[in-house]
């Protein structure tokens, strides 16, 4: 475990430190906040949000890529993440408001950093990334298989879906049957809550209603997929795009072809994983 400094109120008050761990709120919080700074405001900082049952550790390789090439780094943890217990029940009581709230504590702490602010997110984090670009003017948005739908689950029955999730009590799921909580890597959760899928699906309804009815306030707006996604609905993401697509929006989708089946493409500590593979693309998007 690295050692963790408290937060400045300022993060560029941290001088003189690459990088600081932001201090858990709690002994139970083992893999808290990172943010990686030069000490000054940069011309850019980069908001990085991870998935669901993972923790700011998927981002921390990606993220010191966009450091060591100048800018300023934050990567926080969502709610409820990042426990000692892996098989922690908190991701049960999740809720949509929370995802929400906490998006937007992420972006005012990033403008902190710099002028200028990119939000770079997977999954869950994908659709925050998206939620925030739609509802808060950003340098760029960028989306990696977002959670806007789920893969076998037909896109109009998708709501009804969440509701029913909602109706009935929880369930923990395993994210693979077979290693169950064997499965890597340390720093993640090895099942998910039912419930925590479904709110995080009634914001991405939420947002792709509020996409047909008003333009997003972020004009340069990318996704990127896998093309053989296995647990996001790409159609879904596509969706977005059309609806993001009026006007003066800049809306690219990158769909990544050549890679298995998967979903977690940016993990670099899970086993066979696919991130030394895709972070040159993805840092060309992200970045350039």
């Amino acid at each position: 475990m690295r050692p963790r400094t408290r937060a400045p109120s300022n993060p560029c008050a941290a001088a003189n430190a690459s990088a600081v761990n932001i201090t858990a709120p709690s002994p139970s919080v083992l893999y808290d906040s990172l943010l990686l700074t030069h000490g000054r405001r940069t011309a850019r900082a980069y908001l990085l949000l991870h998935g669901l049952t993972a923790s700011p550790l998927q981002f921390e390789t990606f993220g010191r890529l966009l450091f060591a090439a100048g800018s300023n780094v934050w990567i926080p943890r969502l709610p409820r993440h990042g426990h000692a217990d892996r098989l922690t029940t908190e991701l049960q009581y999740l809720t949509a408001s929370e995802l929400r709230g906490f998006a937007r504590d992420a972006l005012t702490r990033a403008r902190e950093l710099a002028d200028d602010v990119v939000v770079v997110g997977f999954s869950t984090g994908g659709l925050l990334s998206a939620w925030l670009a739609h509802h808060q003017s950003v340098a760029r948005s960028v989306s990696i298989a977002p959670l806007l739908g789920v893969a076998w689950l037909p896109r109009p029955l998708t709501g009804l879906a969440a509701r029913v999730a909602l109706r009935t009590p929880n369930r923990f799921v395993w994210w693979d049957p077979i290693l169950r909580e064997q499965l890597g890597p340390a720093h993640g959760y090895p099942r998910f809550a039912t419930h925590a899928v479904a709110q995080a699906v009634t914001l991405a309804r939420e947002l792709l209603a509020d996409a047909k009815r008003t333009a997003p306030r972020t004009h340069d707006l990318r996704i990127v997929l896998n093309a053989r996604e296995t647990t996001v609905n790409n159609a879904a993401a596509g969706r977005l795009a059309a609806l993001w697509s009026h006007g003066r929006t800049n809306v690219t989708v990158r769909h990544l072809r050549g890679l298995p089946p998967s979903h977690d493409i940016i993990e670099p500590l899970r086993r066979g994983s696919l991130a030394a593979e895709v972070y040159p693309t993805l840092f060309d998007v992200v970045a350039s």
